[in-house]
C-alpha cells in the first residue's frame, strides 16, 4: 500500500532518522543517498522544495512489497521554444542506495554504481485543468522496480519493456515502454556511488515491434522528431491515438532501411517455447544432462561463456558482436516483462541434475528437432532470421515455464557447438540450431504469414522434411500445462 503526502525528504522520526542519539545531525535526518538525488531535483525545481510524494507505507527493508521508498512528482512547465508541453515529472527513490547501511543494497564503495546504479523517471503530459499529478505512474515504477530487485537485472538506455496493457489501465494505445536517459537530470555522485536517471517512455505496440526489429535508440530518435509522440523530451501522452508511422508514413521507410543496414539489437527474449528431439536416441544415450568424462565437442571460451551469460541474463544486448550467448545455472531473465515483472524464470532446475557443472554436461548432436512457440514468441521468428542471422548474429529464446532455451546461430557466430555438419546440438536443456543463409531466406518466405497475426489460426505447423526441422505455433495453454 502507498500513501500520498507532501515531502522534500524523509520526515523527521521516519526512515533515515537518528536512532535516538538526539544529535539532530544532518546525515541522521537526511540520509546521504537521498540528499544527492534531492539535490538534483532541487536544481531543476528550486520553486518546488516539497513536491507531492507517493511513499511506500511499509518500506521494502521492513518487509513491504514495494522496493521504492518514494516517488516524487513535480510540475514541469515545459519549454515553449522547443515545443515541449507542460507535464508531470516523476522521480523514483530506492533503486539506488539511499542509506548506505546495507539495509537494502550492499555498499560496495563510492567509485561504482550506487545500488543498481540508477533511478527511474517518467514524464506525463499534463491534461488541461489537471491540478494534481495522477499517481498511477508511481505504481508503474514500482512494478519495474520489483522486476529489477527480483531478477537482479538492470536497465540501460534503449531497452524496451513489453507490458501488453495500457500503462494507466485505460483504453489507451500506449501499452509498452522504452527507456532512455532523462533529458534534464544529470548523473549524481553520492557517498554510496553514482546514480543515473533513466526515463520511461510510453509507446504503442507498433513502435515496440519496430524497436525489437531494429533497436530502441533508433525508435527513440524518431519519437523525438514527432512532437505529439514525445518530442525532444520524450513526454508520454496517454491520449495519443496514432503511432508515429500513422502520423508520418515516411518514418517506416527509415525503420526498414535501419533494419536492412543494422539488423536488430534484440538478441534474446524470455518466451513460451519448447523443443523435442525427434531423432532416434543412440544406444548409449542416457539422461541428456549426464556427465561425460570422455572427449567433448569444441568448448566455449571463458569470454564466450560470459557474453552468453550476459545475453540470457538481460535478454537485450547492445552489442553487435557475433559471439554466441552462454547459458549457466544461475538466475536468468530477459527484459520482455509480459505484464508480470515479478515473474522469475531460471535455467536452474530443481532436479539434482542441475548441480552438474556446465563443463561436464554432455553435448549431443541431434538429427531432427521440433520447435514449439506460442503466438507471441513465434511472431519474433522473422525478426530472429532477418534482423539477426542474416547479419551474422544469434538469437536466444529462454523459456519462462521451464529450463529450456533455444538459440539460433548463423555460420558467422563463434563459439557455437552446433556446426554446419551437425546443425542441431543440445547442451542439457539448451538447444542450438545453426542455419545457413540460404535456408534462412527460404524460411522467411515460408513463414511470411507470421507477420499477419490477425489472420493467424492456431495451431500452425511448418515443416522442412529434408532439413528434418519442424516448427509449431501453439496456444498459450499448451505451455501453461505443467505436464507439457
Amino acid at each position: 500500500m502507498e500513501g500520498v503526502r507532501p515531502g522534500g525528504g524523509p520526515p523527521a522520526g521516519g526512515p533515515g532518522s537518528g536512532s535516538g542519539s538526539g544529535s539532530g545531525s544532518f546525515p541522521s535526518l537526511f540520509p546521504p543517498g537521498l540528499h544527492g538525488i534531492y539535490g538534483e531535483c532541487r536544481r531543476l525545481y528550486p520553486d518546488q522544495p516539497n513536491p507531492l510524494q507517493v511513499t511506500a507505507i511499509l518500506k521494502y527493508w521492513l518487509g513491504g512489497p514495494d522496493p521504492l521508498d518514494y516517488v516524487s512528482m513535480y510540475r514541469n512547465l515545459g519549454n515553449p521554444v522547443l515545443n515541449v508541453p507542460e507535464h508531470w515529472h516523476y522521480v523514483s527513490f530506492g533503486l539506488s542506495d539511499l542509506y548506505g547501511d546495507n539495509r537494502v543494497h550492499e555498499f560496495t564503495g563510492t567509485d561504482g554504481p550506487s545500488g543498481f546504479g540508477f533511478e527511474l523517471t517518467f514524464r506525463l503530459k499534463r491534461e488541461t485543468g489537471e491540478s494534481a499529478p495522477p499517481t498511477w505512474p508511481a505504481e508503474l515504477m514500482q512494478g519495474l522496480a520489483r522486476y529489477v530487485f527480483q531478477s537482479e537485472n538492470t536497465f540501460c538506455s534503449g531497452d524496451h519493456v513489453s507490458w501488453h496493457s495500457p500503462l494507466d489501465n485505460s483504453e489507451s494505445r500506449i501499452q509498452h515502454m522504452l527507456l532512455t536517459e532523462d533529458p534534464q537530470m544529470q548523473p549524481v555522485q553520492t557517498p554510496f556511488g553514482v546514480v543515473t536517471f533513466l526515463q520511461i517512455v510510453g509507446v504503442c505496440t507498433e513502435e515496440l515491434h519496430a524497436a525489437q526489429q531494429w533497436n530502441g535508440q533508433g525508435i527513440l530518435e524518431l519519437l523525438r522528431t514527432v512532437p505529439v509522440a514525445g518530442g525532444p523530451w520524450l513526454i508520454t501522452d496517454m491520449r495519443r491515438g496514432e503511432t508515429i508511422f500513422e502520423i508520418d508514413p515516411h518514418l517506416q521507410e527509415r525503420v526498414d532501411k535501419g533494419i536492412e543496414t543494422d539488423g536488430s539489437n534484440l538478441s534474446g527474449v524470455s518466451a513460451k517455447c519448447a523443443w523435442d528431439d525427434l531423432s532416434r536416441p543412440p544406444e548409449d544415450d542416457e539422461d541428456s544432462r549426464s556427465i561425460c568424462i570422455g572427449t567433448q565437442p569444441r568448448r566455449l571460451s571463458g569470454k564466450d561463456t560470459e557474453q552468453i551469460r550476459e545475453t540470457l541474463r538481460r535478454g537485450l544486448e547492445i552489442n553487435s558482436k557475433p559471439v554466441l550467448p552462454p547459458i549457466n545455472a544461475q538466475r536468468q531473465n530477459g527484459l520482455n516483462l509480459d505484464r508480470a515483472p515479478s515473474r522469475k524464470d531460471s535455467l536452474e532446475s530443481e532436479s539434482s541434475a542441475a548441480i552438474i557443472p556446465h563443463e561436464l554436461i554432455r553435448t549431443r548432436q541431434l538429427e531432427s528437432v521440433h520447435l514449439k512457440f506460442n503466438q507471441e514468441s513465434g511472431a519474433l521468428i522473422p525478426l530472429c532470421l532477418r534482423g539477426r542471422l542474416l547479419h551474422g548474429r544469434h538469437f536466444t529464446y529462454k523459456s519462462i515455464t521451464g529450463d529450456t532455451a533455444i538459440t539460433f546461430v548463423s555460420t558467422g557466430v563463434e563459439g557455437a557447438f552446433a556446426t554446419e555438419e551437425h546443425p542441431y546440438a543440445a547442451h542439457g536443456p539448451w538447444l542450438q540450431i545453426l542455419l545457413t543463409e540460404e535456408f534462412v531466406e527460404r524460411m522467411l518466405e515460408d513463414l511470411e504469414d507470421l507477420n499477419s497475426p490477425e489472420e493467424f489460426k492456431l495451431p500452425k505447423e511448418y515443416s522442412w522434411p529434408e532439413k528434418k526441422l519442424k516448427v509449431s505455433i501453439l496456444p498459450d495453454a499448451v505451455f501453461d500445462n505443467p505436464l507439457h
